[in-house]
């Protein structure tokens, strides 16, 4: 059986891997089996952020697609710092669109459980990779919307506000609980 898979997606800067950690901690405690695809961009041996090159972002993509694959019958759930669709708007970004990837893109956003959309909430901080261009951060983020909007993907979004309940937002949407139903034996 294949693992249901949680992307959440959205600019760089807003979140993302910290939620990442944090749903699948809240995941573990409801006794799932569960791995984390982190953000492959970080190991991109070529330049990545505004210096970023189609075959960078090619590299990112298939690596984020293998990556998955790798996972997906050994857990109950993974959770993906990003999806397919983030990765093509940073191609679109630096190199336009490219229809002969878009099939596989829709085809392989089929394959989420649920995609969660990350706002914007701050501008982004230097962590030694990413790019904190406000400029770029807000472009990527129309592209990623637009592609989202003309590929008709359902797409969970958070509110801006409540950045603390956001995991419990997720959790919900998925139909689970917000705690283990084991801890009502103990009290």
């Amino acid at each position: 059986m294949a693992a249901m898979k949680i992307a959440f997606i959205g600019t760089h800067g807003v979140g993302k891997t910290t939620l990442c950690f944090e749903l699948a901690a809240a995941l573990k405690r409801l006794d799932l089996s569960v791995d984390l695809v982190k953000e492959v961009a970080r190991a991109c041996p070529l330049p990545i952020n505004r210096d970023t090159t189609d075959a960078a972002q090619n590299w990112i993509l298939h690596s984020q697609v293998a990556r998955e694959i790798e996972l997906a019958d050994a857990y109950d759930m993974i959770v993906c710092d990003r999806a397919v669709v983030d990765n093509y708007a940073y191609m679109v970004q630096a190199a336009g669109r490219r229809p002969e990837l878009e099939p596989f893109i829709r085809h392989w956003l089929g394959t989420y459980g649920l995609l969660v959309k990350v706002p914007v909430v701050a501008p982004p901080t230097f962590d030694g990779t990413r790019d904190v261009s406000v400029d770029f951060q807000l472009a990527i983020d129309r592209t990623l919307d637009q592609l989202l909007g003309e590929f008709g993907t359902p797409v969970f979004t958070l509110p801006r506000e409540g950045r603390d309940g956001w995991v419990g937002l997720v959790l919900g949407a998925l139909d689970l609980p917000q705690q283990p139903p084991q801890l009502g034996l103990f009290g």
